[in-house]
């Protein structure tokens, strides 16, 4: 073999990796980053369901006084307007 022949070995394969896996390659890594920021960590999670559990509590007790208000002054949603 010649020095043009082995200049084509290692450029033909230099060239192809350049144009298209390292541009591949890169794109794939930054996506799986995006990816990762994008979803919850374990504490945001856990606060995330905290306040839903809370926001579920609240809900129940907005609907036990509107139930008494109901009761007591049927006319109050009236004035809420």
């Amino acid at each position: 073999m010649d020095s043009s022949h082995i200049t084509a070995i290692i450029l033909v394969p230099s060239i192809v990796f350049m144009v298209i896996v390292a541009p591949l390659w890169v794109w794939l890594h930054y996506r799986s980053k995006r990816r990762a920021q994008v979803a919850l960590t374990e504490s945001e999670r856990d606060n995330l369901e905290a306040l839903l559990l809370k926001s579920e509590a609240m809900m129940e007790r907005i609907d036990t006084l509107e139930s008494i208000l109901d009761a007591q002054t049927p006319e109050w949603r009236k004035h809420d307007r």
